[in-house]
């Protein structure tokens, strides 16, 4: 049975109405709009207002002109896809609000001392103006290192175990503890390293090694995860394809698995040296302060740059200025350590990348 005419008409009406193509938003426009809000917020800090209300309004206003520009120009799929991505980008932009108030705050209070001697000098001997950092910086490098040590082959050693050999309860339990290391206070550890120590040297010991023992109680934890998710990565059949030449099971290990692996597991310790080196807590109380070098992390208080910024700032001099600036300068050579840490861990994990073909 054929359809009559007045059945159709109808339809071809209807898709007649229906336009096939839309309007679209010219390619610069969303971040015309993303600059324009940017620069109101900028606007209304200028003007007074408080960072976090300015850039809350900056992130609504710029969703709420996309959306309305996109409902009126495209249909209405394209502008919830606009939607989206505008908050998504509103929230990107204030999470970064902090870090670059923190960057900012630091870099245009600490580049007042960053002189030469800041780095060359201690603090022995100073109570007001000049000196500086040497001691400090050495300090951390040393209990860092210490820390790397003992750290990544505990950590190492576990993560391969866990991956290769570990099954049953054994390895079950290790995993439980691993996680709930992962999350521990940054004070506990400082007090369990203190407690340890006065086992063995009696009350009041403050000393560098105390202070890696503690830190590495944190990096412990980050190193097994990192290489742990690491290893779990290398195919299997690269282990298969060794055991069926014959090679045995720690050999295999040792020259297929670890070798494949290697550029995330020292991009992982890198990351996780720079998760501990800012740690100011466990060294206050392991550690201490003190104003003259001291290389020797057997014997004595050293100095470190996360308690020395912690120190000048809550206990500042008379007048207290010069205090102030040396933490502020102290606190942006951490950030810049941290920062280099982050840069090898980069290059590491490019460099020693498996090659593709």
């Amino acid at each position: 049975m054929s359809l009559s005419t007045t059945d159709t008409e109808p339809d071809e009406r209807s898709a007649a109405a229906e336009p096939l193509t839309h309007g679209t938003l010219p390619a610069s426009g969303p971040p015309l709009v993303l600059l324009g809000a940017i620069a109101t917020g900028a606007v209304l800090w200028l003007l007074g207002w408080n960072p976090a209300l300015s850039g809350i309004v900056a992130a609504v206003g710029y969703t709420a002109v996309v959306y309305v520009w996109s409902r009126a120009v495209e249909e209405a799929r394209a502008a919830r896809d606009r939607l989206i991505t505008a908050v998504v980008s509103s929230a990107f932009l204030l999470a970064m609000l902090p870090l670059v108030s923190v960057l900012a705050t630091v870099v245009s209070r600490g580049l007042a001392r960053f002189d030469g001697e800041f780095f060359t000098h201690s603090m022995r001997g100073v109570v007001a103006e000049g000196g500086g950092v040497h001691h400090a910086i050495f300090g951390t490098l040393i209990i860092t290192g210490l820390t790397t040590l003992i750290s990544v082959p505990v950590g190492l050693l576990t993560a391969v175990y866990l991956v290769e050999y570990g099954r049953g309860r054994l390895a079950r339990a290790i995993t439980f503890f691993v996680d709930v290391m992962t999350g521990i206070p940054s004070i506990v550890a400082g007090l369990f390293a203190y407690a340890l120590f006065v086992l063995f040297f009696g009350p009041g010991v403050r000393m560098g090694i105390a202070g890696a023992v503690a830190l590495s109680v944190l990096m412990i934890p980050v190193v097994v995860r990192s290489a742990e998710e690491m290893l779990k990565l290398v195919p299997n059949e690269l282990r298969e394809a060794s055991y069926a030449l014959g090679v045995p099971k720690w050999r295999t290990i040792l020259r297929i698995v670890l070798p494949t692996a290697l550029a995330g597991i020292a991009t992982g310790v890198t990351l996780a040296i720079a998760r501990v080196i800012g740690e100011t807590a466990p060294l206050l109380i392991t550690v201490g302060i003190t104003t003259s070098d001291n290389f020797n992390p057997f014997d004595g208080r050293m100095a470190t740059l996360s308690v020395f910024s912690y120190y000048e700032y809550v206990s500042p001099g008379v007048p207290p200025e010069a205090s102030l600036d040396r933490a502020w300068a102290a606190a942006l050579v951490l950030i810049l350590i941290v920062m280099a840490l982050n840069l090898v861990a980069r290059l590491i994990s490019r460099l020693f990348a498996p090659k593709s073909a």
